[in-house]
């Protein structure tokens, strides 16, 4: 009997996510509109593939979907949505981002606002862990910077999400930072001093190229304009930040962060306290295409392990590996391909964990290294996955102001760090070869 829960690999148990895949991107591509198709109905017909096809009985396809969308890590990110969604609705409502916005142009030039949220993105995600809650905190202002100046929005936009990677990718009370470290078995400090040789080049070359962009701004700029703001509304902000910085659990600090920004709307007389529960529920209803992309894809993802069609993917990934390098190569190529399919950096780290962890210790590898390439290689996908829930996430705030081709063309971070992530995968065994006088 034990040998019933023995998986094959099988290419086949892959083609659900093909089919996902294809339609939400086919559909989005030929329509040139990605929110023409909503991405949860795209991961439906994926799932319904997936029954169709798989032999197992229907009441074990669906007890195998429920068990992949409850998962805890997924329904963990689905409640921080829903928090982060009601903080931008109280905070946007109570006039917090107008006064960020307002207090940001009073005292930043012009020209160095591109650069500016790139650094603040990336403070802010080192200090949570988290690029989603950068970008939720953002978002908003970054689109009030675009209609208050001559910025451009898709410029601001590509070094948001830039930055937020940036700071998740480095931070050590990250979930992908957390799962590298402990599948590699690697200290968070020893994978960081790693990391942070291949990140910082590709930062310091992002933030250049940003003030350049950014110096054309100086002469449409209207530097005599006063902007009018009340300090205390950023208030929540700072709560949210700093509460972060202590440590403090995630769902407490946004839950204290939408107290915050309710008690403060009443105050000032924004809304009453009825009113701010419809608000909160409103910003909890702005996030149901990601609340519910990140729940059905959980339960597609079960259904395609259970299959066979992720052992599939790590089979033939070992069959490549000939030396070190693409040993390396391919803990960066097994990880990348589970993110482009499961459109989550955390669990496509935990899947390819294992596998990486064996891969590392047959070719004798370094373990911070590995933990490192596994943690970079999550997030670059991540960030540039058209599904993936940064993306969306910005897309969802910009209201259709840009698309994106648009963000893809000015997140100059990540394309950078893949560069730098290569050059210090093919070039660093040479390096150290060579000083040992190889």
């Amino acid at each position: 009997m034990a040998q019933t829960t023995q998986r094959i690999p099988k290419f086949s148990a892959l083609l659900p996510l093909f089919v996902f895949v294809a339609t939400f991107l086919g559909v989005g591509i030929y329509q040139d509109d990605f929110y023409v198709l909503p991405a949860p109905v795209a991961v439906i017909v994926g799932i319904v593939v997936a029954f169709i096809m798989f032999r197992q009985s229907i009441s074990s396809k669906i007890a195998t979907l429920l068990k992949g969308c409850g998962d805890d890590k997924i329904l963990t990110m689905c409640l921080i949505y829903l928090l982060a969604g009601a903080f931008a609705a109280l905070t946007d409502a109570t006039g917090s981002v107008d006064a960020i916005v307002n207090m940001g142009l009073d005292y930043m030039a012009i020209q160095y606002i591109y650069v500016g949220i790139f650094v603040i993105a990336g403070f802010l995600s080192v200090s949570t862990g988290t690029s989603v809650g950068a970008i939720v905190a953002l978002a908003p202002i970054v689109v009030g910077f675009a209609a208050s100046s001559s910025a451009d929005l898709a410029i601001l936009c590509g070094a948001l999400l830039g930055g937020s990677m940036f700071g998740d990718n480095l931070s050590v009370i990250s979930d992908t930072t957390i799962a590298a470290t402990q599948s590699l078995g690697t200290k968070m400090s020893a994978k960081f001093r790693q990391n942070i040789k291949i990140a910082v080049p590709a930062a310091l070359v992002t933030i250049a190229i940003l003030i350049v962009e950014g110096a054309d701004l100086t002469s449409t700029a209207q530097g005599t304009e006063t902007y009018s703001y009340e300090v205390l509304k950023i208030s929540p902000y700072i709560l949210v930040i700093v509460l972060s910085i202590l440590g403090l659990n995630v769902f407490i600090t946004l839950f204290l962060g939408v107290l915050a920004a309710g008690i403060l709307g009443i105050v000032y007389g924004d809304f009453t306290l009825l009113e701010s529960t419809k608000i909160a529920y409103e910003g909890f209803t702005s996030m149901t295409e990601i609340f519910l992309l990140s729940l059905l894809t959980g339960g597609l993802a079960a259904l395609v392990a259970r299959n066979g069609g992720i052992d599939f993917i790590l089979v033939n990934i070992k069959k490549l590996i000939k030396n070190k390098k693409t040993a390396e190569l391919g803990v960066a190529t097994l990880v990348s391909s589970l993110n482009m399919a499961i459109a989550n950096n955390t669990v496509s780290i935990i899947i390819a964990g294992p596998i990486a962890k064996t891969i590392n210790d047959e070719y004798a590898l370094d373990a911070k290294k590995t933990a490192s390439i596994l943690d970079i290689f999550a997030c670059i996908v991540q960030g540039l996955l058209p599904y993936g829930a940064q993306v969306l996430m910005i897309l969802s705030f910009s209201k259709g102001r840009i698309n994106y081709v648009d963000l893809m063309t000015n997140t100059w971070y990540l394309l950078l760090l893949l560069v730098c992530t290569l050059l210090f995968i093919v070039l660093m065994p040479m390096r150290k070869a060579k000083s040992q006088g190889v």
